[in-house]
């Protein structure tokens, strides 16, 4: 069942009609951060209980029985500048406590309630196309943090904790593939980072579109509780006509994102302490041939990407 409602902040009512009595309070979190740029962990929504308690993240909207068109306020402060964007991330990194998709043995893709999520998002988030969709290319998803660069060390220039190999992987992967960028941060960053990395004005490859936090949803699994994840159903739900389960493939270094497309996902070395791994790192240089290989196949859904190494390696022998 659809839930309205009005969320009061900084002096204006923000109305949300796209939320329903399965959602939980961090997707209603999510919603406003997408209205309003204030980041769920800066949100506190005031009057929500359950029981005469605070309701926390993973409590059902429907537990809240909520009255239609129920007005909520909200504190919370959004970040205005780059900087306070840009800034260190907290301690508890997600690289650190990510874990491997298999020891979660429930199946998350096919639930009617994560379904209905991406429905949503196919239906409500708004697509920044910067350059059309490619006839006959097939689609490379990439994540921004420790994928692309290092985003944790310290230096003068982005530049320098760009992943080494970067732009040659991009312009060789452009050839078979429309590339896309998908960070789970705000879009104000990944277009700052990638204007500071030169990815958005390189002319010898073009970013289709970009998604970010708002893109993701959440779900629940029984050993970790609610995760963000990134389904790849938006896109293909968006772009049908282009993109599929055949054609895609998303390099990210944490597992979880793939959670609902675990069959797309490759799982890619995390880029750390750039000032000593700077010469070292091959990782791009290596992909970009294992793309190429798989750039020649139709269907992408017998391939597991896990053993990436050892197909190329088997490839690169014949």
């Amino acid at each position: 069942m659809s839930l309205s409602l009005i969320i009061k902040w900084g002096g204006q009512e923000y109305s949300i009609t796209t939320l329903s009595e399965e959602d939980t309070i961090l997707d209603l979190k999510q919603s406003l951060k997408t209205l309003t740029g204030v980041l769920p962990e800066r949100q506190k929504l005031l009057g929500l209980k359950v029981k005469g308690k605070p309701a926390e993240n993973d409590v059902k909207l429907g537990a809240l029985k909520l009255k239609p068109n129920t007005k909520i306020m909200m504190m919370g402060t959004r970040e205005e500048s780059l900087e306070d964007v840009l800034g260190p991330p907290p301690d508890n990194d997600d690289v650190v406590n990510d874990f491997d998709i298999e020891e979660e043995v429930v199946e998350v893709e096919n639930r009617e309630e994560n379904l209905l999520k991406i429905s949503r998002r196919v239906k409500d988030y708004k697509v920044e196309i910067l350059n059309p969709p490619r006839e006959g290319k097939k689609l490379l998803v990439l994540d921004v943090d420790y994928t692309l660069f290092d985003h944790r060390s310290c230096a003068e220039t982005g530049v320098e904790l760009m992943r080494p190999y970067l732009h040659e992987f991009l312009t060789s992967a452009y050839e078979d593939y429309d590339i896309v960028i998908w960070s789970a941060t705000n879009m104000k960053w990944i277009e700052a980072k990638m204007k500071e990395l030169g990815v958005s004005t390189n002319t010898n490859y073009k970013i289709t579109f970009m998604l970010d936090s708002a893109a993701m949803i959440t779900v629940h699994t029984p050993r970790r509780g609610l995760i963000d994840v990134k389904p790849l159903g938006v896109i293909w739900g968006k772009f049908s006509e282009f993109y599929s389960k055949k054609n895609t493939i998303m390099f990210d270094d944490i597992g979880r994102n793939f959670l609902m497309n675990p069959q797309n996902g490759l799982k890619i070395r995390p880029f750390m302490k750039a000032h000593l791994n700077r010469d070292k790192d091959k990782e791009l240089l290596k992909l970009t041939q294992y793309l190429k290989e798989i750039a020649k196949l139709d269907d992408f859904l017998d391939l597991n990407h896990k053993h990436w190494e050892r197909y190329l390696s088997k490839k690169q022998g014949q």
